[in-house]
């Protein structure tokens, strides 16, 4: 080992040690809290109310972009917007998913209601996007039939 190298990574070393111990890196205080069972629920209403806080929606008016076949399940392009006043969050299920929730995004106020991401699905399944606003649930839903799964199927 050179005598550069130990300097280098002595010294990177004392310094992230340093800054631990003064508390200006705190892996907790830097990561944001995420609705753990949300994601992890098997079902639709047990993600939806993860999510959400409760399992009904209302139908909205809510755009859902997706292809009507997706050849590859394991990269779906799904955008979703809606004209819907005070959006709070837009979450993305797919049903049939062992895990629906595939995604959720918290938006800020006068936020436009867009999202525009890439989900993966096992198969064929209803595409679900659930928006929350001023405190009301709203969805909307559209069927994607995959041929090649994205979860190992």
């Amino acid at each position: 080992m050179k005598r550069r190298t130990l300097l280098k990574g002595t010294l990177a070393a004392g310094t992230v040690g340093m800054a631990v111990a003064a508390g200006l890196v705190a892996p907790r205080a830097v990561l944001a809290a995420w609705p753990k069972e949300a994601f992890e629920a098997d079902s639709m209403s047990a993600a939806m109310k993860g999510i959400a806080g409760s399992d009904q929606a209302a139908d909205g008016d809510i755009d859902i972009k997706a292809p009507d076949i997706a050849e590859n399940g394991a990269v779906v392009p799904v955008t979703v917007s809606t004209s819907i006043s005070g959006v709070e969050s837009i979450s993305i299920l797919a049903a049939e998913n062992g895990n629906p929730l595939t995604s959720s995004y918290m938006l800020g106020a006068n936020t436009e209601g867009f999202v525009s991401t890439r989900i993966k699905m096992g198969k064929t399944s209803d595409v679900i996007a659930l928006v929350k606003a001023d405190g009301k649930l709203y969805s909307s839903r559209k069927e994607v039939k995959v041929t090649i799964g994205g979860c190992g199927g």
